[in-house]
C-alpha cells in the first residue's frame, strides 16, 4: 500500500485526484499507476484502469488470475467492473468511498452473485494516510474556488 500511496502523491502533485494503485503478481509489482483524468482528458483514466492495462500487458494475458490490486481508495463501479472482467484475485484498499465505492460501501460489484468472478476484498489498510491525502486535495480545491 505504501507504493500505491507514492503513486497517489504523484497524482496530487499533478493536480489530479490523488489515487494510486499497484498490481502485484508472484510477489512482484507488475503495474504502477495514478489518476490521469485531467492530463489525458479521459474520464476512464483512473489509477486502477491504467494499472490493469499495464499489468495485462506485462503478463501478456487478459486475465490477472492470482494477482492483487493495492489502491488508496475503494474502487468505483467502473473500476470494480474492470477488475471483475480481469479476474483479479485480491483487492486491497485504503479509504472507503461512501459516495461511489463499489467494493462494499455503496454497492458490491466485485462480489455480485450473478457475475462469473469474485474477488477477496481487504479494506482499511493505511486508511488514515490514504484518506488524509484525499482530504487535503479537496480542501485545497475548495480554497482555490473561493
Amino acid at each position: 500500500m505504501r507504493e500505491a500511496l507514492k503513486e497517489a502523491q504523484k497524482a496530487f502533485e499533478e493536480d489530479e485526484v490523488p489515487v494510486g494503485a499497484v498490481i502485484v503478481s508472484d510477489k512482484k509489482i507488475i503495474a504502477r499507476a495514478h489518476n490521469q483524468v485531467e492530463r489525458l482528458k479521459d474520464p476512464t483514466a483512473h489509477a486502477e484502469m491504467i494499472a490493469i492495462t499495464q499489468a495485462t500487458s506485462t503478463l501478456g494475458s487478459k486475465w490477472l488470475n492470482g494477482a492483487s490490486l493495492y489502491v488508496t481508495i475503494e474502487p468505483c463501479s467502473m473500476c470494480a467492473g474492470a477488475l471483475v472482467l480481469a479476474r483479479i484475485k485480491n483487492i486491497v484498499f485504503g479509504a472507503k468511498d461512501p459516495k461511489t465505492g463499489a467494493c462494499g460501501s455503496v454497492t458490491n460489484i466485485v462480489n455480485h452473485k450473478k457475475l462469473n468472478h469474485r474477488s477477496t476484498v481487504e479494506k482499511g489498510i493505511l486508511e488514515k494516510e490514504c484518506g488524509s491525502l484525499l482530504k487535503e486535495f479537496f480542501k485545497k480545491k475548495r480554497c482555490e474556488r473561493n
